[in-house]
């Protein structure tokens, strides 16, 4: 059923990854002709990075409508978490080259974007346990008839 509690944490997967959309990834100051500048890296600046953000939204939220078939939301739920995974080190190299590209930076931090695909693989996480739970009770349910 929809009601279940996975159902809750992969939408809140879901939201925290669409979060990436939102905000920065990583924020650096670069000095331009002696004037200290802001500059920020988006998932908007790359199009692939794009479409991977996009990827990571929606796994999740089709995960919800797949409660009649557990096997099938649990292997989505995974392909999830690898696919979040991918997004994270893809970030991770994107800020190495970013650093690379403007050797002038003078300070860097990651920033709340970057945080949110790592909240939405421990809501994932907290997904699959939630799919075994019911799975162990039907197969328990099965059992006794």
């Amino acid at each position: 059923m929809i009601q279940r509690v996975q159902s809750l944490w992969l939408f809140l997967a879901a939201l925290a990854n669409s979060g990436v959309l939102v905000f920065d990834l990583y924020r650096a100051h670069i000095l331009v002709n002696g004037t200290d500048t802001l500059t920020s890296l988006r998932v908007n600046d790359k199009f692939h990075f794009l479409l991977m953000a996009l990827v990571i939204i929606i796994l999740p939220l089709v995960a919800i409508f797949m409660f009649k078939n557990r096997k099938r939301q649990r292997t989505l739920t995974v392909l999830s978490i690898i696919f979040s995974l991918s997004f994270i080190s893809t970030m991770i190299f994107r800020v190495s080259k970013f650093g690379t590209e403007h050797p002038e930076a003078t300070n860097g931090s990651y920033w709340i974007g970057s945080v949110l695909p790592v909240a939405a693989i421990v809501f994932l996480i907290f997904a699959i346990r939630g799919i075994t739970k019911d799975e162990k009770l039907v197969r328990s349910q099965d059992r006794l008839r």
